[in-house]
């Protein structure tokens, strides 16, 4: 099987009043190579691609192309009926192993992404560990609605990211 993502361990944590630090993480099994799957998590088309069901469009920095170390993006997409608008810097980048995007403004408190690829026989696991903090009162969204939301995004996304290697079709992703 190409793609094998399966819901991983999540923590939350007392930040400060009013706002909680909730982390997730996601981990997918996929038949390339950490390069090939590296390069394609940069890419802000095929992000924008696994993103379609939210209209969302990279409408500031990096708005196509790979985004590199030190560069950023911002998001615009209607996500629950409303429309967001983050951005987000690279702060981090060892190729091909990992690289990490935080908020630098948006509707989090923080919002912290790390990508972490590691081969694994003749694949490759690709580790994603979302952590943030919710916006005031969002302890009370967040462990029901937020966190499971986000976890189904990144799980829709990483089907995307391995079926544009060409190698699958969603019909053989689980």
């Amino acid at each position: 099987m190409l793609l094998d993502a399966i819901a991983g361990r999540s923590e939350i944590g007392v930040a400060s009043l009013g706002s909680m630090t909730a982390t997730f993480t996601e981990v997918t099994r996929a038949s390339c190579t950490p390069e090939e799957l590296f390069e394609l998590s940069l890419s802000i088309d095929t992000h924008l691609e696994s993103m379609a069901r939210s209209g969302e469009r990279a409408v500031g920095g990096v708005t196509s192309g790979t985004i590199g170390l030190g560069e950023s993006v911002t998001w615009r997409a209607r996500h629950f009926g409303i429309v967001w608008t983050m951005t987000s810097r690279i702060m981090a980048l060892e190729r091909p192993h990992l690289f990490v995007d935080e908020q630098v403004r948006g509707p989090f408190r923080s919002f912290r992404h790390e990508h972490r690829f590691e081969r694994e026989g003749d694949g490759t696991v690709m580790t994603d560990t979302i952590t943030l903090r919710s916006p005031l009162l969002g302890w009370i969204v967040e462990p029901l609605l937020l966190r499971p939301y986000l976890q189904r995004l990144i799980r829709s996304r990483n089907r995307v990211l391995v079926s544009s290697l060409g190698r699958s079709s969603p019909d053989q992703v689980s």
